[in-house]
C-alpha cells in the first residue's frame, strides 16, 4: 500500500473504532450503505453486473464509487449477487429471484428477491426432532433447490456394508443423481472461482486506502425458524399452537451459533459481525415474546461475538422504537446498531453512552428530494446524534437509483455538519 493510502486508511479506521468506543473522532464517519447505488452510478444496470462472472464490471463500479464519493468504509462485491448469474442457474433455486435471471421474472434493476414459504410442514415435526438429517436431504433442501431434487426419492436401509453400498451406489448412478452430482461439482467450481475475484476486489480496495469491516456474520435462532422453517403466518400460528416446538429448535440453534462464533476467537478480531434481524421489529410481537424467543438470544449472540474480539453489526430491520430498551443492556462502547425507521432522538438519548448508533437517514430522500432537503435532513440529523460521539453516519437502508446531485449532498453536509 502507497505510504498515503497507508495513512488514509490509518484515519479512516480511527474513525471509525473511535465512534463505536463512544468516542468522539475528528469528524462524524461517513458509511451509507451503498448497496446498488454504485452499479447505476457506473452506468451499468443490475442485471449486467449480476451476470458479469469476471466481476470487472463490479470492480469498476465499487472503485468509482469510492473515488467519487471517499467514504469512510470500502465497498467490495457486496451482497447484491455480483457474478452470481450462471451459479444461480446451476443451483436453481426455487424460493430466489434475481435481475437478468431465464425470464426476466424481475426487474433488471431489481436487488434480489427472497419468496418466504414454509420448509417444515405440520405433519413432519416428530421427523424434524428425531432425523434432522434426513428430513434435510429429502425434503426440506429439495425444496428450497431444483439441483437437489432426485433426493426426494433417495431410500437407504441399513444392512451389511456391502450391501448397503450396492443400494446407494445403484441410486445415485441413475441419470438424475449422476445429473445432481456433475451439476453440483460445476457449482463448486463456479463459485471457488468467483470467490477468488471478491478477494481481488477487496484487495484493491484495501489497498486503495479503504478498510472493509465485515469479517463475519450470524443470525437469530428465531429469524431462522420463522424465515426458512415456518414463513410468517405458520410462525404467527405456532407461538400459540407449538410453543414448545419454537423453544425446543432456537435452544438448539443457538448452542451451535454460540460455537460457532467461539471459533472465529482470534480471526480478524476487531472486524464486524453482521447480525440483520428480521423479525424483531415493533409490532409482530407483543414485548413479552420478543425478551422470550428473541431478545434473549440475541443478547447471548451479542455477548458472544463481543467475547470472539469482534464488533457487533445489529442491523435492525423496519420500525425498532419499542425495542431500544432491551437494546440497551449490553457493554458499553462494544456494539454498533444500524436503525432503519426509529425516533433517533430517542435512541441517541437511551443508547448514548452505551452503544454507536448509525442509520436513520431515509434513503428514499435520495431517490425522490431535492438536493436543500437532504442537507436539512442531515443537519437535523447530525444535531441530534453527534454531539458526545457514538454515532455513524449511515443511511436507513441500501441505496438505490438515487440522483447524483442528491448523493453529492448528502457527502457534501455530513463532512460539514459532522465536524466536531
Amino acid at each position: 500500500m502507497l505510504p498515503e493510502n497507508q495513512k488514509k486508511y490509518d484515519e479512516k479506521e480511527k474513525r471509525v473504532k473511535d465512534a463505536i468506543a463512544l468516542k468522539e473522532p475528528d469528524r462524524v464517519p461517513i458509511m451509507p450503505q451503498p448497496e446498488l447505488y454504485p452499479i447505476f452510478n457506473a452506468g451499468y444496470t443490475v442485471a449486467e453486473v449480476v451476470y458479469d462472472t469476471s466481476l470487472q464490471k463490479m470492480k469498476n463500479a465499487a472503485i468509482k464509487y469510492l473515488k467519487d464519493f471517499d467514504p469512510d468504509g470500502g465497498t467490495g462485491a457486496g451482497m447484491v449477487f455480483a457474478g452470481e448469474g450462471p451459479g444461480m442457474e446451476l443451483i436453481k433455486p426455487k424460493n430466489m429471484r434475481w435481475a437478468g435471471m431465464p425470464g426476466d421474472i424481475i426487474d433488471k434493476n431489481s436487488i434480489q428477491q427472497f419468496i418466504e414459504y414454509p420448509l417444515l410442514l405440520n405433519d413432519e415435526y416428530d421427523e424434524f426432532f428425531t432425523d434432522r438429517t434426513g428430513w434435510s436431504l429429502k425434503k426440506a433442501i429439495p425444496r428450497t433447490s431444483a439441483v437437489f431434487d432426485p433426493l426426494v426419492n433417495f431410500q437407504y436401509n441399513l444392512g451389511n456394508a456391502s450391501r448397503g453400498a450396492r443400494q446407494i451406489a445403484s441410486m445415485f448412478s441413475a441419470p438424475d443423481f449422476r445429473a445432481m452430482i456433475q451439476d453440483l461439482w460445476a457449482i463448486d467450481d463456479f463459485y471457488k472461482s468467483h470467490q477468488a475475484k471478491v478477494e481481488e476486489i477487496n484487495k484493491e480496495v484495501h489497498e486503495m486506502g479503504f478498510p472493509v469491516y465485515m469479517g463475519g456474520g450470524a443470525g437469530v435462532p428465531f429469524d431462522f425458524y420463522s424465515d426458512f422453517l415456518r414463513g410468517t403466518l405458520l410462525t404467527m400460528e405456532d407461538f400459540y399452537d407449538r410453543p414448545e416446538a419454537i423453544e425446543r429448535y432456537i435452544g438448539e440453534t443457538l448452542e451451535v451459533t454460540l460455537e460457532a462464533i467461539g471459533r472465529t476467537k482470534g480471526k480478524d478480531e476487531g472486524k464486524h459481525f453482521f447480525m440483520a434481524l428480521h423479525k424483531g421489529m415493533d409490532g409482530f410481537m407483543s414485548d413479552e415474546l420478543y425478551r422470550k424467543y428473541y431478545w434473549s438470544h440475541l443478547q447471548k449472540i451479542i455477548l458472544a461475538i463481543i467475547d470472539s474480539g469482534h464488533v457487533p453489526y445489529i442491523y435492525t430491520e423496519g420500525k425498532y422504537n419499542s425495542r431500544i430498551d432491551c437494546l440497551t443492556e449490553v457493554p458499553p462502547g462494544k456494539v454498533f446498531y444500524h436503525f432503519e425507521e426509529v425516533d433517533m432522538a430517542v435512541a441517541k438519548k437511551k443508547l448514548g453512552g452505551i452503544a454507536c448508533i448509525t442509520g436513520g437517514f431515509p434513503a428514499t430522500l435520495l431517490d425522490w428530494g431535492t438536493p436543500e432537503q437532504v442537507r436539512e435532513e442531515m443537519k437535523r440529523l447530525m444535531d441530534i446524534c453527534a454531539p458526545g460521539g457514538g454515532f455513524v453516519f449511515g443511511t436507513s437502508c441500501g441505496m438505490g437509483n438515487c440522483k447524483r446531485e442528491n448523493v453529492e449532498a448528502m457527502f457534501e453536509s455530513a463532512r460539514e455538519y459532522g465536524a466536531y
